[in-house]
């Protein structure tokens, strides 16, 4: 496999992708297939039809299944556990009463995105929604109100923080490519993320609500307690905000760390500067929250270590699920990207002769919507366009403009080849067609107005 080269031309490789776009959609929303065979089933299919050697095709499929769950079993494991603690120990519905007070019941969801906007600056992505669905369900029990208008303005959030703001991988890897100032980049970043994320997570998070009015049930957010389990004195809302607050500051210290070892104002080699980044590695700050929640919200709170064994326990049934069919999805888009379906569009691309920024948009939005992977499209974009953007003689605003339009472009359009697709769609209790209309249509927007925003920028900085 390692010498393996794709064969076909793009008109052919693009003819399987839709093939199998369609085939997953068929087999998931008509004949009620379990997402996790149809995910296999198509896998196999598409790397037979793409010409990947039959005795690479096995390896092809494992490897990029193994390599998405090895991050998302483990964040989904941890964060399911931090959930459940939360949950039983009444601090998820004492934070949600606090925030209903504080904020009133109108402004629930506009609390919930601006706490999540604030959290997803150092969490990723799909992190900080795994630590923030407990209170998600909780305001959304205690409001009765619709599950999507309060968990889409906080994945929504999340999402747009991932995207558009170093230091999240993508962005901070384009600037490197383009020689782009990692300071204007997140100035310019954030300009942009706070209106794009007001239309396309808040208000488009308030319609889909009204659209699609299911509640939280027990299969979503677990069974409510029985009033026998219910703990005597719930965890305070302070409490709860501190614990949510650990695995944050420990990312944040370890960004931190990074930022000046990277500017040499100290040395990366240090020991304790490597240990104290370690310790902000997102599985190791969620395995610390957890076992400062196991004492915080359990044996002081004179919680038996038996029971907190099993409330650890149930926490991980509900969720393998969603690790499964998030694995799945990891492993379909690693076919298309060793089909080499999104090289052959961006090559295609790259020859037009269309302005730097809107080729590096297009591209960005191609591999995404070809591969799935918003960090692989927005690198591999930048990758490719590199020669173009140094020829071009641009400003260091423009530069700057030109990486976020290019990751504008990586988060397009969310589909059945993206993990995060059906990691969001389960956990927030949508079937697959549900998901299309709400998260696919969230991701477009996104990208769509964040471009659109780049290109008024642009245009100013182009005069000056």
């Amino acid at each position: 496999m390692d010498t393996w080269e794709p064969t076909l031309s793009t008109g052919p490789l693009l003819g399987i992708a839709i093939a199998a776009i369609a085939l997953i959609l068929v087999l998931v929303i008509y004949f009620k297939l379990h997402a996790f065979l149809t995910l296999l089933v198509v896998s196999a299919l598409t790397a037979l039809a793409a010409g990947i050697p039959l005795e690479g095709i096995v390896p092809t499929m494992t490897e990029s299944f193994s390599s998405t769950l090895g991050s998302v079993a483990l964040l989904v494991g941890l964060g399911a556990m931090i959930g459940r603690l939360v949950e039983a120990s009444g601090g998820a519905q004492s934070l949600a009463d606090a925030m209903v007070r504080r904020f009133g019941e109108n402004k629930a969801p506009l609390a919930l995105g601006i706490a999540s906007l604030i959290m997803g600056f150092p969490i990723f992505f799909d992190a900080g929604l795994i630590v923030m669905l407990p209170v998600i369900f909780a305001v959304a029990r205690r409001l009765d109100g619709p599950v999507l208008a309060f968990g889409l303005p906080a994945a929504g959030a999340f999402s747009v923080m991932h995207v558009y703001l170093p230091p999240h991988p993508g962005p901070v890897a384009a600037s490197e490519f383009y020689g782009a100032d990692l300071g204007l980049v997140l100035l310019v970043g954030l300009l942009l993320a706070l209106p794009t994320w007001y239309i396309s997570g808040y208000r488009f998070g308030l319609f889909a609500g009204k659209k699609f009015p299911f509640k939280v049930t027990d299969a979503i957010a677990g069974p409510v307690l029985e009033k026998e389990e219910q703990p005597l004195k719930p965890a305070s809302a302070t409490t709860v905000i501190s614990i949510l607050l650990i695995p944050m500051v420990l990312i944040f210290f370890n960004t931190g760390l990074n930022a000046l070892a990277s500017y040499g104002t100290i040395d990366a080699d240090a020991t304790w500067v490597r240990f104290f980044v370690m310790l902000g590695q997102t599985p190791i700050a969620l395995l610390i929250t957890v076992l400062i929640a196991l004492v915080v919200l359990g044996l002081r709170r004179s919680v038996e270590k038996t029971a907190l064994e099993k409330l650890v326990d149930s926490s991980l049934g509900p969720i393998c699920s969603v690790v499964l069919i998030t694995g799945a999805g990891g492993m379909f888009g690693g076919v298309l990207r060793t089909s080499g379906i999104g090289d052959a569009l961006a090559d295609s691309l790259s020859g037009l002769g269309i302005p730097v920024i809107l080729a590096c948009y297009l591209i960005a939005v191609a591999l995404r919507l070809a591969q799935g992977s918003a960090t692989v499209a927005l690198t591999t974009a930048a990758a490719l366009m590199v020669p173009a953007v140094e020829a071009g003689g641009f400003n260091e605003m423009q530069l700057a403009l030109i990486v976020v339009a290019t990751a504008a472009g990586s988060v397009f359009g969310s589909h059945v080849n993206d993990s995060g697709f059906w990691l969001v769609g389960r956990l927030m209790g949508m079937d697959t067609m549900t998901t299309l209309k709400t998260w696919t249509v969230n991701q477009m927007l996104i990208s769509v107005i964040g471009f659109a925003l780049v290109l008024v920028l642009y245009g100013a900085a182009a005069v000056f």
